[in-house]
């Protein structure tokens, strides 16, 4: 029997069988089976949700027998799209062309975030994404607070993590100024570093004991219904909220 719900999903969306099959990356056969459901024929659980979400629909709306709690851990599942073990090695490449990606939301949450802040091909894409329009909001820890001063302990790294902090910002210096481009401090203890471009997200652990290079990652994708996501991005709106603006690298001339 047919899903007229899926049916009038894609006749409601003005796609074809062939676009909605290039975007999901299947065969237009396999759509026409998710749709005559044949043997009772559904797509894996990833792809119901990257349909529903091209779709515009809910997970219930195309399949309405779903059960809510299953629904929701699997949702969880579907959104990772890979963990990696420790920060060391994730592509390099997939750092920046996350970021690439970015057209409304273009977030960095650390403590230091050292690495990026030497990199020429992060700083030319946050020139270019901020005169694109897009919004760059790049928040460090504030080297002379708590929080900063317990994750050096717990690095084993003591004063270096706020040296690392100060090196990021006189790294970060030609930035300062850039319309679109903001810069804030916060005194978080983060259990994170959180690295967000739109609907993806790159999180790295903190873990005792270690630097955050050595902690894993993970590679995560906004679907509907999940909640993995969203929970990480309400965190980086938190953070946000309760940093405070720096217009420039050097701190004392500021708090002066």
């Amino acid at each position: 029997m047919a899903n007229e719900r899926l049916r009038g999903a894609v006749l409601a969306s003005n796609l074809t069988i062939e676009e909605i099959a290039q975007r999901l990356g299947v065969s237009s056969r396999t759509v026409e089976r998710w749709i005559e459901e044949k043997d009772q024929r559904r797509p894996y659980r990833r792809f119901q949700y990257a349909l529903a979400n091209l779709l515009q629909c809910n997970l219930s709306d195309l399949w309405p027998d779903e059960q809510s709690s299953s629904k929701t851990a699997e949702a969880g599942r579907a959104e990772l799209v890979k963990l990696y073990p420790h920060r060391a090695v994730v592509p390099k490449e997939l750092w920046t062309s996350l970021y690439e990606k970015a057209t409304q939301r273009f977030d960095l949450a650390v403590y230091a975030g050292f690495w990026l802040s030497e990199d020429p091909l992060f700083f030319r894409l946050i020139r270019e994404k901020a005169q694109a329009g897009v919004p760059v909001r790049l928040m460090l820890g504030d080297p002379d607070c708590v929080g900063v001063a317990q994750r050096g302990a717990d690095e084993g790294i003591g004063p270096a993590m706020a040296g690392k902090i100060r090196n990021a910002l006189a790294n970060y210096a030609p930035l300062f100024g850039l319309p679109g481009v903001e810069f804030r401090l916060h005194s978080t203890t983060l259990y994170n570093s959180l690295y967000r471009a739109d609907d993806e997200m790159l999180v790295n652990g903190h873990v005792y004991g270690v630097g955050a290079y050595l902690a894993p990652v993970l590679h995560l994708a906004q679907i509907p219904g999940g909640e993995l996501f969203s929970t990480y991005a309400a965190s980086i709106e938190r953070i946000w909220e309760g940093a405070r603006t720096i217009t420039s690298p050097a701190l004392e001339s500021e708090a002066a």
